[in-house]
């Protein structure tokens, strides 16, 4: 049983859908307004929301970007707005579906029990890869080439958000919002303290990434190395020996002074 939270401003379709949804085994929650759906979403959790754009305080692309700034709960919009490049923006934006009123009641569960199983049966993902390092959020377990990493909880988080987005740049603002759900804001020192501890753990510096790159004044990705390129080995700092003159070979030019023999 999946539990739902219905975000819509009318009474009457409102009700259907709960109606509708309970009726194919879920639990639904609801809220009228936008600020309202934004607190229960954070709040209380669910398993995904749906989500109307024609809200009465607050549009509901708006709500998604603010929702998208503190939680990944999966979204599905659900409105009678059908343009295609509104379609896109709210999409890119985060929705992880978009689905045009009117609609039956069937196709919304089909809809629902689509996203929920892409993240599993559950509601957990599936691990996440890239490269040689899996993260499993279900286990919280990570491991590198095979081998298991020990993360602290901030640690594992922070490396789960940054897998979930692989080649793309996260701003430290995003992941203080996400990570550490400091949605105002916070000290970018936090972010690049916990990073350079990530990367120790997964046998890296700044100075010679391998999956975590930080781009300046932007944020971090996270990508796989670069196979193609070999890997360069630290220059040998040491200071070499000097080597030691060689007096086993005798100067030509230097005069014989042995004594000769006298017959």
């Amino acid at each position: 049983m999946a539990h739902l939270l219905v975000v819509e401003d009318d009474p009457q379709l409102r009700g259907a859908l709960v109606r509708a949804l309970r009726d194919r085994g879920h639990a639904v929650a609801t809220a009228p307004s936008g600020m309202a759906g934004l607190d229960a979403a954070v709040t209380s959790g669910p398993d995904l929301v749906v989500l109307d754009l024609g809200l009465p305080d607050v549009d509901g692309a708006q709500v998604l970007r603010m929702l998208r700034a503190v939680s990944d709960v999966p979204v599905i919009v659900a409105t009678a707005r059908d343009d295609e490049p509104e379609m896109v923006a709210v999409l890119e934006d985060g929705a992880d579906d978009y689905i045009v009123k009117p609609f039956g009641a069937a196709q919304l569960d089909a809809r629902v029990k689509a996203v929920l199983r892409r993240l599993g049966a559950t509601g957990t993902e599936e691990p996440l890869r890239v490269g040689a390092l899996t993260v499993d959020t279900a286990s919280r377990e990570v491991t590198l080439d095979g081998a298991a990493v020990d993360l602290t909880p901030r640690e594992f988080d922070l490396l789960a958000h940054l897998a979930r987005r692989p080649g793309q740049v996260v701003s430290r603002r995003e992941l203080l919002a996400e990570v550490w759900q400091q949605p105002l804001g916070g000290a970018d020192k936090t972010v690049d303290v916990h990073l350079s501890w990530l990367r120790r753990k997964l046998g890296e510096t700044a100075q010679r990434p391998r999956y975590l790159h930080t781009v300046r004044t932007v944020g971090v990705k996270l990508t796989a190395p670069d196979t193609t390129t070999p890997h360069r080995p630290a220059p040998d700092t040491t200071t070499p020996h000097p080597t030691p003159p060689d007096t086993t070979a005798a100067d030509a030019s230097a005069p014989d002074t042995t004594t000769p023999e006298h017959g």
